[in-house]
């Protein structure tokens, strides 16, 4: 049992009711759960164009997502930070004494062997436990 689990979400995807389930499942009595969404910016020539408070706002209505997404999991605190999707999960499991990372992932194809998915840079690299769920 964990004491401190996180639960990785994309907001471009439903929240897996899967995913909460096995963090759910896998937590000990007076645990927490945390819902972490990673909002990436658009990075070199193309965030040159992006008007400052367009930015914002579109930070902002991530949040607002996020929360609405976990309206029906009042257990789950849900937390946006801004970055690269794995190595953001990464460290914030480190700075924050994570027991156990949930994370959902596809079925890989070709590109995910040479490139690496995000959930399998977060295998390879987390220093705790990590959960995968697979979906088909």
């Amino acid at each position: 049992m964990y004491h401190k689990i996180l639960v990785t979400l994309a907001l471009d995807h439903d929240v897996s009711p899967q995913t909460l389930k096995i963090a759910e499942t896998l937590l000990a009595d007076g645990g927490e759960i945390i819902g972490l969404h990673v909002y990436e910016a658009l990075e070199g020539s193309a965030s040159a164009y992006l008007d400052a408070d367009v930015v914002k706002q579109a930070y902002k209505n991530a949040g607002l997502l996020l929360a609405e997404k976990l309206a029906d999991a009042p257990h789950v605190t849900p937390k946006l930070v801004k970055g690269h999707s794995a190595r953001t999960i990464i460290d914030y499991a480190n700075e924050h004494d994570i027991d156990c990372i949930v994370i959902g992932s596809h079925k890989p194809g070709l590109s995910d062997y040479f490139l690496g998915s995000t959930a399998s840079r977060v295998v390879r690299h987390a220093k705790c436990a990590v959960h995968v769920q697979r979906t088909r």
